[in-house]
Formats: C-alpha cells, structure tokens, sequence
C-alpha cells in the first residue's frame, strides 16, 4: 500500500503518518494479442485483460515483464541464427534471454554470443543495415501505445501526483534531477518537468568516465534539446580509472569503489558546491524491480543509512513501473533516448561494470572493440598478477565479478591496522603508519575534537585533542620510533568513559591516513560538507565539522575507510 498524502509505504489502509487512506500496488502482467501483434499491459486483478481494446480478440498471457526489440537488435540476432531479414515484418519483444516473435517465443542462449566474431557479425551488420527499414517497427508501436492508453495515462497522472506532493514543501532552486543518460532518468526528467511545469529545473549528469559513447552523445542532445535547464557535468577529473584499476584492482560485483569515486562522490561536489548546507530533494529513476537490491529500497528515502549522498531526500516517481512502462512512455510521449537500446543493451551505466550480463559483454565486443580488447586484455594480466592458474578462463567465465578482498594486491597491506600497547604508559597505543606523520594526519582527528599543538609537549613534539562538549583532553598524539616500524605514532586516550571505543575510532583514521585513495565516499557521508579531498591530501575543516563521528562509525562506515572492504584479506584477523 502507498499513501499519496505522504509517499510512506504501508501494510495498511490507513496510513500510520498521516491517518489518510491508502492505495494499493498492484502488480501487472503481459499479454498478446495475436490479431493485432501487440503486447497489452493488465493489472492482475484487471477482468477485462482477456480482451484487446483495439480489436475485441481473446488475449493470452505471454510474460511478467517486456521490452520492445528495435531493428538493430532484432537484425543481430537474426544474423546469429543464421536468418538475417527474416523477422523484419514482425512485432519483436523480450524479456531477459526470451525472444518473443510475432508472440511466439525463442530462447537465445548465451552460447549463440559465441558463435562467430564479432568482426564477423560486425560485417554483416553493416551489410545487411541499409535495408533494415524502421517502417514496420514504428507502425506496430503506434498499435502497441494506442492499445495501452488508458495505462498510460494512469500512470503518468499518478507520477504527477507524487512529484507535486514531494516537491510541495521545496523551492524549485532546490529541486534536482539526477540524470544518468539511461531509460529511467530519461523518463523520471520529462516526468518531473511537466509535472511540476518547471523547464528551468537542475539536471546533474554523472560522468563516470566510463559511459557507452552514445551515452555522451544523448546527453549533449538532452542539454540542446532542452536549453532552458540547468545542466550540471559532475566528473572526477583527478582519478583516472585504470590506474586506480592497477592499484587496487578492477572492480567487482560486491566491490564497486567505481560509484564512489567516479559517480557519487562527484556528484556530492557538485551538490556541495551549488546548494552548501541547504537540504534538496532529488528526483532519482530507481525503480522497485531492477534488482533484489533495489527491491528493499523505498520510494522515498531521507535517512542516513538508505541515502548514499546526505543532506537530500531521493524521491523516485517511477518505483513501481516495470520496464515495459517505461517504453510505453518513452514511446507514446515521442521522447528521444539512449540509442544504445536500439542495439539490444537493456541497462546503460558504466560500459565495463561488473553487474553487466553476458549480453551487454558481448554487445561490447561488436559495438566498442577497441575498449572492450584494452579492457579484456588488462582483466587477463591482473589475473595472471594475483596467481589464477587459469587467467582467460577466470576472466572469460566472469569469474572476476565475483572477486572479493585484496588477496594477491601489493595495496592491501595498507588497509591493515598494525598496532603495539605501548608499555610504558596505559591506554596508549603505537601505530604503524606508511608514511611520517604530519599536519594532514593530525587534521583527521577533528571528528575527535579541537586539535591544539599549543597544549601539547613541545619537547615531545605532541599534540593534545579537546572534546569540545566537556573542554577536556581526550587524545594525546605524537610521533614515535618503534624498533619494527619505519613510520609510527603514539595516541593515548584520557578523560573518557570507553577507551577502546575511542580507540577503535581513531584506528579508522590511521586506516585512512595509510590507505585512502581518494575515493570520495567520506565526502558522500558528510551531511557538513566538512571533508573534502583536494591537491591529493584530506581534509577535514575544523570550522564546519560538527563532531557527529559518521565517518568513524561503522555502521556508516564498514571499517572506516571503504578501502578496508575492497582491500581486506581473507587472511586478516580482526
């Protein structure tokens, strides 16, 4: 159940928040019409869904979700079947590795991507692409938008209702679009600006560096194609991602540091840079069904664990679609989109992310050769870095998504917390750290409290740390020389309740210290705007940290450092 009063999510007819009554979620189904050659979206509990509103004709369930098959695709797996033109008259759809012509279905598998090269299929794309015509396709579309209609008009003036109810308390200047260039945030942008008749509105487009070209080449038509909006690029330009790749190693499925350091982190910048301490309200195109991650997701979101930028409010007008809504949509309201969909990709992030299938691999191969050699090429010499004894094997099987820690990476070490107790005085401890203690280490101590060398003995060359709340000494820090470390620093905790509490946060810090690699996520988690990584140091600044220890707590921060999670050996204690 959601409450349109207030986009809280519910088992109940009545709302817990507000007291107003509720409306289901209803989930929908496909069927075909095998007059018209048309898919027809229906509620489940929709008793008219046996019959096709153009034609009268008894209907059949075909699936639980589609997306509509455009010519490129449609003539590349013809030629993978070996019948290039055959199906050039039918209506084509898909689900997953489920082909659907004219209603009748076709398994695709996977072993067909390796049926001939990709220069091969290349060739005989461009053979066969002067007579691929789009007139059949854009006929039985006009059929397939007709037929469903009613369906999308209903979920357009729902998705205005919602836009209006979440943007009711906010000023446009601190209304945002995040814009990915793909089908949602395509769709989620035209939503948000009928909606809320606001052409002036802010997109933020996230390059990662890492975009299909025709990614790139949409955005820029988005922007000249929509002049009045606001339209900011954020983009890391101080990391480059396959030397980070070197560093650390690519990454994997449970270990994607890439969003981090090449998409959110920039787009907190951005969003720090423009709206300060102001909170926002984002308008995201996350939907409910892309992913069992994304399933446990809100509509909206405002807390500190579910949003991974602070200081906004996500808001995602097109949860509950499915993908078939959302063509319905992009179709019937003649918007332009991403043309990587017409060559058969049915997700656009990141060309080399690890949750890509094996079809959007393999489409790679074909349709960006060069990049996806370099990137095949450098996968196979870190595997043969790392000792796999089979590296083409564990590359090719997608072996490396699956990837976990840094067992085999030089990088690793850094992220291990090697500590003494020291004997001479009690609660006090002597860090390994990788490199001479200086003002930038001392600066990471702020979440702790007022650093001040001026308290400190000068002799020992110590700095003391004063909790702001009590106006008490609680850390005393100093660099010291342990006979097994080439680089280390005493920290003694005092005037505290728990000292393995506080101690346990400020090894997080030496963690960073040892191991950051300007990922940006501390950036992300501060709702401050107090740590910022700039000249390849970080910083913390004093002024604006408001001691809150986010980012020395785990449960915002696994380990403290998110390197710990990507670096972490299995071998490792503790």
């Amino acid at each position: 159940m959601w409450c349109q009063n207030c986009s809280h999510e519910t088992n109940f007819s009545i709302c817990e928040l507000c007291n107003q009554q509720t409306v289901p979620v209803i989930p929908t189904e496909v069927y075909w019409c095998q007059n018209c050659n048309i898919p027809l979206i229906k509620e489940v509990n929709d008793i008219s869904k046996r019959v096709c509103p153009i034609c009268g004709e008894s209907t059949k369930y075909l699936a639980s979700d589609l997306r509509p098959v455009f010519p490129e695709e449609r003539l590349l797996i013809e030629i993978l079947l070996d019948e290039p033109m055959k199906y050039k008259d039918y209506s084509v759809w898909a689900n997953n590795n489920r082909y659907y012509f004219n209603g009748k279905t076709k398994v695709i598998s996977s072993k067909l991507y390796h049926k001939y090269d990709p220069e091969y299929i290349s060739d005989q794309l461009q053979n066969y692409s002067k007579c691929n015509s789009y007139d059949f396709f854009l006929n039985n579309i006009k059929k397939f938008v007709s037929a469903n209609r009613s369906r999308l008009c209903m979920i357009i003036d729902e998705a205005h209702k919602f836009i209006k109810s979440e943007a009711k308390n906010y000023s446009i200047e601190r209304i945002v679009v995040s814009f990915s260039g793909g089908k949602d945030s395509t769709v989620t942008a035209d939503l948000v600006v009928k909606a809320l008749s606001e052409p002036t509105i802010v997109h933020i487009f996230g390059n990662t560096t890492l975009e299909f070209p025709s990614t790139l080449e949409y955005a820029e038509r988005f922007k000249n194609d929509n002049p009045k909006s606001i339209f900011r690029i954020a983009i890391n330009q101080e990391q480059d991602f396959m030397s980070v790749c070197e560093d650390i190693g690519p990454p994997a499925r449970m270990m994607r540091w890439c969003c981090s350091m090449f998409k959110t982190g920039p787009i907190t910048r951005i969003l720090n840079r423009y709206y300060k301490d102001e909170n926002i309200l984002t308008f995201y195109g996350i939907r409910k069904c892309e992913s069992v991650s994304r399933s446990k997701y809100n509509r909206v979101e405002d807390d500190a664990e579910s949003v991974k930028i602070q200081k906004q409010k996500v808001a995602s007008p097109i949860f509950y679609w499915q993908d078939i809504d959302i063509w319905l949509y992009i179709l019937g309201e003649n918007i332009d989109f991403n043309d990587a969909y017409r060559l058969g990709y049915d997700r656009v992030g990141c060309w080399c992310c690890p949750n890509n299938n094996e079809r959007a691999q393999f489409l790679s191969s074909i349709y960006m050769p060069d990049n996806y050699k370099k990137w095949r090429n450098f996968l196979i010499s870190f595997a043969k870095k790392i000792g796999k004894p089979d590296p083409e094997v564990y590359i090719d099987t997608g072996k490396w998504k699956a990837r976990q820690g840094g067992n085999g990476i030089k990088a690793a070490e850094d992220v291990k917390i090697k500590y003494t107790n020291c004997t001479a005085e009690e609660n006090a401890k002597i860090y390994q750290l990788n490199r001479k203690m200086d003002d930038e280490f001392l600066n990471m101590l702020n979440p702790f409290g007022k650093i001040s060398k001026e308290l400190g003995r000068k002799l020992l060359n110590e700095t003391i740390v004063i909790d702001i709340a009590s106006n008490t000494p609680i850390l005393s820090v100093q660099p010291f020389n342990q006979e097994d470390y080439e680089y280390a620093v005493k920290i003694k905790t005092m005037n505290v309740a728990d000292h393995d509490d506080l101690q346990r946060m400020v090894a997080y810090q030496v963690r960073k210290f040892n191991a950051c690699r300007k990922c940006l996520k501390c950036e992300s988690l501060c709702k401050f705007g107090a740590i910022s990584i700039s000249g390849g140091m970080y910083h913390i600044n004093e002024n604006k940290c408001k001691r809150c220890r986010m980012c020395v707590t785990s449960k915002y921060l696994d380990g403290g450092c998110l390197m710990d999670r990507y670096l972490k050996t299995k071998t490792e204690k503790g």
